[in-house]
C-alpha cells in the first residue's frame, strides 16, 4: 500500500537520514550498526511511500510520540501499529517539510538518534513555521522499531498552525 501524501514528507526526511546514515558507521559495534539500519530502512521504507516495508519493519507494539499542542491532528502518542498507520497520512495532509539538514546521528545498542534544523509549511493556515531545531530518538527490539520519539519547536509549530 503506498500513501503519496506521506510521501512528500518523508522523501525529504529519508534523504536527510541516509546522508547521516554514513557519519560514524565504521565506528559502531554490530548491534548499534543493524539498530542504525533498521531506522533508515523504516525512514526509506515511509520516504519512498512503500508502507508494506514500513509496515513489516514496525512492532506491533510500536509507540509514535510527538507532544505539542492536541489542537493539531498529527500530536500523539500513537501506540500500536494499526493506530500509527492511521495516524501517517492525517500527519502527510498536515504538514509539509520544506527545509530538513541532519546535523548529528549516531546509534548506540538499541537507540538511534538524529538532531537537526527544518522548517515547514502547516497546511491549516498555510503558513511557514521558520527555522527550528529536532531531535529523533528512535528505538528497536528484535529487528523492528519500538519508539519513534520526536522532539521539535512545538510552540513555533503551533503558532504556525493557528495563525490567521
Amino acid at each position: 500500500m503506498k500513501y503519496s501524501i506521506v510521501s512528500k514528507y518523508f522523501l525529504g526526511l529519508f534523504l536527510a537520514l541516509s546522508f547521516g546514515a554514513q557519519v560514524g558507521a565504521t565506528e559502531m559495534d554490530a548491534k548499534s550498526q543493524a539498530t542504525f539500519d533498521t531506522v533508515m530502512a523504516f525512514m526509506g521504507a515511509v520516504g519512498t511511500g512503500d508502507m508494506t516495508a514500513a509496515t513489516a519493519l514496525m512492532a506491533d507494539d510500536m509507540v509514535w510520540q510527538n507532544e505539542g499542542d492536541t489542537a493539531m491532528p498529527w500530536i500523539g502518542p500513537w501506540n500500536g501499529k494499526e493506530e500509527i498507520l492511521k495516524f501517517l497520512p492525517i500527519f502527510g495532509e498536515n504538514f509539509q517539510t520544506t527545509a530538513w539538514e541532519n546535523t548529528d546521528a549516531f546509534a548506540f545498542g538499541d537507540t538511534v538518534a538524529v538532531f537537526g534544523n527544518m522548517n515547514g509549511i502547516t497546511k491549516h493556515s498555510g503558513k511557514e513555521i521558520g527555522a527550528f531545531t529536532f531531535a529523533l530518538r528512535a528505538k528497536v527490539r528484535d529487528g523492528k522499531v519500538v519508539l519513534w520519539n520526536w522532539f521539535e519547536d512545538s510552540y513555533a509549530v503551533s503558532q504556525a498552525y493557528h495563525a490567521k
